[in-house]
């Protein structure tokens, strides 16, 4: 399954799923537990099937009584779930309407946890809430046959897309349980977790465990759960279920322990970890420090904050949970970077430790339910071991780098992700994912210029089909034909698009204004298909040259700013600062300090068609958030009953 069939399969579902509540009664946080529970039941019964097929493959033969039947330790030796019949997707879409289907989810769950004392107390059990007929309805969703077809963690994925979708409604307070994949992403890439311990004292849903899983897999091709092992620790009830819940999704192990990180160390991990992770509550106040276990804290190497603040309670656990070789990268307030008083004493130690190794400034927009910046802390206990790379913090301003998603939130792309990273690995010396970021954005940009260039193969071809025909319905048929003929070239592909899309459109306006004068049936049925051909070429070719100068603008972006292949400070982006430069600056780590601001730069490749039609994308963007708003307004005052 490619990129974009995944990506409209999960709208497909989620808007499908998503229009069965805004016609139930459920708000949003009745709704979404149970569902992600569903998710997990189609997911682990693929996974079943699957595992079953191979099991089999491999399972002796008796010369009298044949194969003997699978069983659970089967299924755990391929890290598959073993699901009892009443459990499995097939007997419960075969099951009469009749049926009280919540009542029958909430023992099939039990069944589940019966058999794994890790899932025990995790799965939904209130599907009792969920009228029968939207069940039946829900079923029907997640019933779709590409699932059939999926391979991989294609389910995983789809539940992620549903974690997301229910934080950016507010089915959970405060979004507490679920980072932005772009955060997550931006930590895995820098810190790069491949070995070890992998800790996360604020788990949430375990996001932080599943992307590093998925860089393994991307980066060696080999079994997470072979490299890596989890351990995290969440604080509410709901979100150490969903940690749960998420890691058996994606055929995961962790160990994942409810308790308060402030008051509560349940793994016992200061010193262990080869990688520490994760995205903290922001600036708590109460924590209690008249408390024994707050006073003796071991993970308190620096000392206890004055301030009724637990930002750097935080900083300092995720330091201390480091080996002698981990590296930590976690979220934090943008004013924990410049905090005063007893906080700037605690981080000029840890500025003289030499362990700081990058902080990232991010824009605001890129949280689901608040707006303001953050900044990204990343720790290296090995930089400790060595004088000239202790000596060095890489600051790295992306308040400007983003995509626009809505006019309420901001993501990275892959492509900003893969720059991140290719920045902070030649800052520590290797030059690898640079290289392969350029080699990237010059393939995929040849690629996408060649098949533009066959679109236009395409529309020569159609148009040839009949000079005498083509002659009377096209204009200026000769001058088109030595445009389409003209090979595209990387270094003029905008004017090119630009030319060939207008010659595209008279075209297709031609044919219009004959078919207007057209009498025939038959020719009028000729000209509505030529019509509806070029307007598909043209769709295919635009397509096509817009996702060539895409790439070609990331490698610019890339390349233009490094362009011998090694680090370089770049004002506006990125600076090396040192530790008495820090110190001149009140030990500041917030990246804007250092970097400067870039220099302006003329656009001499703007091209007004082109920004046009992003702002008409936008408009349409707003237009339908005003729609989908006033939509809400209008339920939630049917809700009320006014």
């Amino acid at each position: 399954m490619t990129r974009d069939q995944l990506k409209e399969l999960e709208n497909r579902l989620w808007q499908a799923a998503d229009d069965l509540r805004a016609n139930s009664k459920l708000t949003a946080s009745e709704y979404s537990f149970p569902v992600l529970g569903l998710i997990f039941l189609r997911h682990a019964y693929s996974r079943y099937n699957r595992a079953k097929v191979e099991i089999e493959k491999e399972l002796p033969v008796h010369p009298q009584r044949g194969k003997r039947p699978v069983n659970k330790a089967d299924f755990d030796s391929v890290n598959a779930l073993f699901l009892p019949e009443n459990a499995q997707w097939a007997t419960i879409n075969t099951l009469p309407e009749s049926t009280p289907i919540g009542e029958y989810l909430d023992e099939a769950m039990r069944g589940i946890e019966n058999e794994y004392e890790v899932l025990q107390g995790v799965l939904p059990k209130d599907y009792t809430l969920f009228e029968n007929d939207l069940l039946f309805r829900l079923i029907r969703i997640f019933n779709d046959p590409m699932l059939d077809q999926v391979e991989g963690d294609v389910f995983g994925r789809i539940y992620e897309y549903f974690l997301n979708k229910f934080a950016m409604s507010g089915a959970q307070e405060g979004g507490e349980f679920f980072t932005p994949p772009s955060l997550v992403n931006t930590i895995v890439k820098i810190i790069e977790p491949n070995h070890g311990k992998v800790f996360d004292p604020a788990c949430g849903s375990a996001g932080m465990f599943v992307q590093t899983a998925h860089f393994i897999e991307e980066e060696t091709q080999e079994d997470a759960s072979r490299k890596v092992t989890f351990y995290g620790q969440e604080k509410a009830d709901t979100n150490t279920k969903l940690a749960k819940m998420n890691m058996a999704v994606h055929g995961l192990e962790a160990n994942v322990m409810q308790g308060n990180s402030f008051y509560e160390d349940h793994h016992e991990l200061v010193g262990e970890c080869d990688f520490v992770m994760a995205n903290p509550p922001f600036n708590v106040d109460g924590v209690d420090k008249n408390k024994d276990s707050v006073k003796n804290d071991a993970r308190l190497p620096f000392g206890l904050p004055k301030s009724d603040n637990a930002n750097y309670l935080w900083i300092q656990y995720f330091y201390a949970y480091l080996n002698k070789t981990g590296r930590a990268g976690f979220v934090m307030a943008s004013s924990a970077s410049d905090a005063g008083h007893s906080e700037m004493l605690i981080r000029k130690k840890l500025v003289e430790t030499g362990a700081v190794d990058v902080m990232v400034s991010i824009g605001t927009k890129f949280f689901y339910t608040r707006s303001l910046p953050c900044s990204l802390w990343f720790f290296d206990r090995e930089k400790e071991q060595d004088e000239k790379r202790a000596d060095q913090t890489l600051m790295l301003d992306l308040r400007d780098v983003y995509r626009k998603v809505s006019t309420n939130l901001h993501d990275f792309t892959e492509e900003h992700l893969q720059n991140i990273h290719a920045i902070v690995a030649l800052y520590r010396g290797n030059p690898l994912v640079y290289n392969n970021a350029i080699a990237s954005y010059q393939s995929k940009a040849k690629s996408y210029l060649n098949e533009a260039q066959l679109v236009i193969n395409d529309v020569l071809t159609y148009l040839s089909k009949s000079e005498e025909e083509a002659s009377n319905h096209y204009l200026q048929v000769a001058e088109a034909k030595t445009l389409y003929q003209k090979t595209l070239k990387a270094d003029n592909a905008k004017e090119d698009k630009r030319k060939i899309n207008l010659q595209i459109k008279q075209h297709i306006e031609s044919i219009k204004t004959r078919l207007a004068e057209e009498k025939d049936k038959a020719k009028k049925r000729d000209l509505r298909e030529a019509i509806g051909r070029l307007e598909d070429l043209q769709h295919s070719f635009t397509e096509a040259m817009d996702q060539h100068l895409y790439f070609v603008k990331e490698y610019h972006w890339l390349h233009s700013r490094f362009p011998e292949g090694k680090y370089k400070d770049v004002p506006g982006l990125c600076k090396i600062a040192h530790r008495d430069e820090i110190a001149e600056n009140d030990y500041s780590l917030t990246a804007g300090r250092y970097v400067g601001v870039a220099p302006i730069e003329e656009d001499e490749n703007f091209d007004f068609d082109e920004r046009m039609l992003e702002i008409k994308n936008e408009l349409q963007t707003l237009n339908t958030e005003a729609n989908e708003l006033a939509q809400q307004i209008q339920q939630d005052l049917t809700d009320l009953g006014i």
